[in-house]
C-alpha cells in the first residue's frame, strides 16, 4: 500500500571511507485468513560502511566493508504472531539492500577508473591522469593527488614541473562543490602542445558581425596600410605563434600570454597573393 522513498544519510569517514545509513519504510495491508483487514507496517534500516583505496593502476576504488540490516519498530494488525514474524522476515529477504550497496559503489568505481583514460586534446596530442599517492579523507571533503601526463601528437612527453599550489591560499569549499587545483606550469604546458591551434589565416567573411576584410576599411584603423596597399582589395590576415603561451596565476587573476606575428597580405580580385 504504502512504500516511501528511502532516506540515504551519508558521511565521510576521516582516513576511512563513507559511512552510510538508508532507511527504508513500507506498510502492507490484505485480508486476512479469518476475516477482516489486516496490515503490517515495516521499517529497516541499513548501516554500511565503505574504504577508499588506490589499487595497482592507481584508480581510487570503494569498496563495502561492513553491511548490516535491521527490523525498526514493527506495528502490525495481524491476527498473529506466526504471520507478523513471516511479513517481517519476507521484507528482509526482499529488500536485498546490501547487494544494491555493491551495485552502487561498483557504478562510482567505474566513473573513477575513467581517470586514467588517454584524453585527445584534439589533433595535438593527449592528457591522461594518474593517482600519486592514496586518496586523503577528512569530515568535509575528499583530496586526490593527481599526476598530469601530456604527450605531443609524435607520442613524445611534454616535461610538467611538479609544482604544488597552496592550498591555504583557496576559497572556502562549498557544499557539493568540487575543486579543481591546476598549476600555471600544467596549463602552460598543455597550451604549449595545442600551440599550432592559435595559428590563424582570418579573411573576409570569416567572422560574423566585423565589417568587410578589405585595404580601405583596415586603411581607417591602420594609417600605413592606405599609403602602401590599393584600396578595396581583399585582405588575409595572418597570425602565427613564436613561441609556446605563459601562463600566470596570482591571488583573483590569472593571465595568458602569447607571442605572435602578424601579416596582411593583400590579394586583388584577378590575381594570387
Amino acid at each position: 500500500k504504502d512504500l516511501r522513498p528511502p532516506v540515504i544519510p551519508l558521511a565521510l569517514s576521516p582516513g576511512s571511507g563513507i559511512l552510510m545509513a538508508i532507511l527504508v519504510q513500507m506498510t502492507i495491508t490484505g485480508k486476512s485468513f479469518i476475516g477482516g483487514n489486516t496490515g503490517i507496517a515495516l521499517a529497516a534500516n541499513l548501516t554500511a560502511s565503505s574504504r577508499l583505496w588506490q589499487d595497482a593502476a592507481g584508480v581510487p576504488r570503494f569498496s563495502c566493508r561492513n553491511c548490516h540490516i535491521t527490523l525498526v519498530s514493527p506495528q502490525s494488525s495481524a491476527p498473529t504472531r506466526n504471520l507478523h514474524a513471516g511479513f517481517s522476515h519476507t521484507f528482509l529477504v526482499a529488500l536485498q539492500l546490501c547487494p544494491a550497496v555493491d551495485a552502487v559503489l561498483n557504478l562510482v568505481n567505474a566513473k573513477l577508473a575513467t581517470m586514467i583514460s588517454e584524453i585527445p586534446l584534439g589533433t595535438a596530442g593527449t592528457l591522461r591522469c594518474a593517482l600519486l599517492n592514496p586518496p586523503m579523507m577528512s569530515e568535509t571533503f575528499i583530496e586526490l593527488d593527481l599526476e598530469s601526463i601530456l604527450h605531443q601528437k609524435e607520442g613524445k612527453e611534454v616535461n610538467v614541473p611538479m609544482d604544488q599550489p597552496s592550498l591555504t591560499s583557496l576559497t572556502p569549499k562549498r557544499d557539493a562543490a568540487t575543486q579543481l587545483i591546476l598549476s600555471s606550469n600544467f596549463l602552460g604546458a598543455e597550451l604549449s602542445i595545442l600551440q599550432a591551434s592559435f595559428n590563424l589565416d582570418i579573411s573576409n567573411n570569416m567572422v560574423l558581425g566585423l565589417p568587410p576584410l578589405v585595404t580601405t576599411v583596415l586603411g581607417a584603423l591602420i594609417p600605413e596600410i592606405s599609403r602602401v596597399l590599393p584600396p578595396s582589395q581583399p585582405v588575409v590576415i595572418e597570425m602565427r605563434e613564436l613561441k609556446a603561451p605563459v601562463v600566470t596565476i596570482t591571488p583573483g587573476k590569472s593571465f595568458v600570454q602569447l607571442f605572435s606575428t602578424t601579416e596582411f597580405r593583400v590579394s586583388p580580385s584577378d590575381c594570387s597573393p
